[in-house]
């Protein structure tokens, strides 16, 4: 069995994903909030919101703060001169090679909390499917992006 990929994606990565998810949740505390005001005007047993809240704390500890640890230590990819090969995954780890001969055009993006932190993601795409290298530095992910370019062209002028 071949051997994992050996570049990590930068470790400010768990910042962002930790307010990522800590957006989503306020929408769910948005919600668990307004279940208890409605139980407390419709004469609902409180306890139907103290399991909400229970459940509501258990998911945003879930959210916030393990699971963008085990996806950071899960995230690796490599690239080499035929292949980039790409591994992530929390409970169910893939990893996916993705032949240089196949990648059509590769991108930088970055939203508002990875631009916080200086990070980007790089985007790759074939004629089947997208596959990404998320929360690098831009600094990686420019020269990242610019590499794998490099290297499918001079592919293509091969065949």
């Amino acid at each position: 069995m071949r051997q994992p990929p050996v570049n990590p994606i930068a470790k400010d990565a768990l910042k962002a994903w930790k307010i990522t998810a800590s957006i989503y949740m306020l929408i769910l505390w948005l919600f668990i909030g307004a279940g208890v005001v409605l139980s407390v005007i419709f004469t609902i047993p409180l306890w139907y919101g103290a399991i909400g809240i229970a459940v509501g704390g258990v998911l945003h500890y879930i959210f916030v703060f393990i699971l963008p640890k085990v996806k950071w230590k899960r995230w690796r990819y490599e690239i080499f001169d035929q292949e980039i090969y790409i591994q992530h995954g929390i409970l169910i780890v893939s990893r996916t090679l993705v032949p240089m001969i196949r990648v059509q055009h590769v991108d930088t993006k970055q939203g508002p909390i990875l631009k916080r932190y200086k990070l980007a993601s790089v985007t790759i795409s074939t004629a089947a499917t997208t596959h990404e290298i998320p929360a690098l530095m831009e600094e990686d992910a420019s020269s990242l992006r610019d590499r794998i370019s490099a290297l499918a062209r001079v592919d293509e002028d091969d065949v």
